[in-house]
């Protein structure tokens, strides 16, 4: 049974800051940024242990390199893996009102330990459109985020700490490619992922 420690604030309720006052903006090119705002959400460790209870958790594959390959990590979709948590309907509403778009898909990854991880890659659709919006909140043990441009280049590295917000904006889905590499040793880590329902533009031009 995958366990990890709660700490002093195990048990403090989730709650979010509505102002986004730590949020930082991180220009990657002309027209492809990074929204980061440190221990954006409090009561990490609520959420992640109510989440660890409550979801259905698959394997994924995905496409690399022609081929359909199994992702080192696991992932659910929500409701249909699970009900979820209130707070994360609040934060899918208070997303939706600050960047102006429907983040319709909720998804959970969760990377056990250090050897869960996922290699550089661009959503499958939204590497596909000009510009895509993509959120995350970390819950649990801190992981380093990369993001390069397509093809390779010099990577730029955040560590996602407890509680952060992560936001891909522009077209850094179509410019760039994104990855959580693996590490010797690390805490349980669950990303929650808020998405628009993107049309797959190959799928509308048959």
């Amino acid at each position: 049974m995958l366990q990890r420690q709660l700490g002093f604030f195990g048990n403090e309720a989730p709650a979010f800051d509505p102002e986004f006052r730590r949020a930082t903006r991180i220009e990657l090119a002309p027209g492809a940024w990074l929204e980061h705002a440190p221990g954006w959400l409090r009561g990490d460790a609520s959420l992640f242990e109510h989440l660890l209870a409550t979801t259905r958790f698959r394997s994924e594959t995905r496409k690399m390199y022609e081929r359909e390959v199994e992702v080192p990590r696991v992932y659910a979709v929500l409701p249909a893996d699970g009900p979820g948590h209130p707070v994360l309907w609040q934060i899918q509403a208070i997303l939706e009102k600050r960047y102006r778009e429907p983040f319709e898909r909720v998804s959970v990854a969760l990377y056990r330990d250090g050897r869960d991880s996922v290699a550089f890659h661009g959503d499958y659709v939204a590497r596909k459109l000009p510009e895509a919006l993509v959120a995350s909140v970390s819950l649990g043990g801190p992981r380093r985020f990369l993001v390069r441009p397509t093809g390779g280049g010099r990577s730029v590295g955040l560590t996602l700490g407890p509680g952060d917000l992560l936001v891909m904006g522009g077209t850094t889905q179509r410019t760039h490619q994104h990855a959580i590499p693996k590490v010797a040793h690390a805490e349980p880590r669950m990303a929650v992922m808020f998405r628009p329902v993107w049309i797959d533009p190959d799928d509308a031009s048959r």
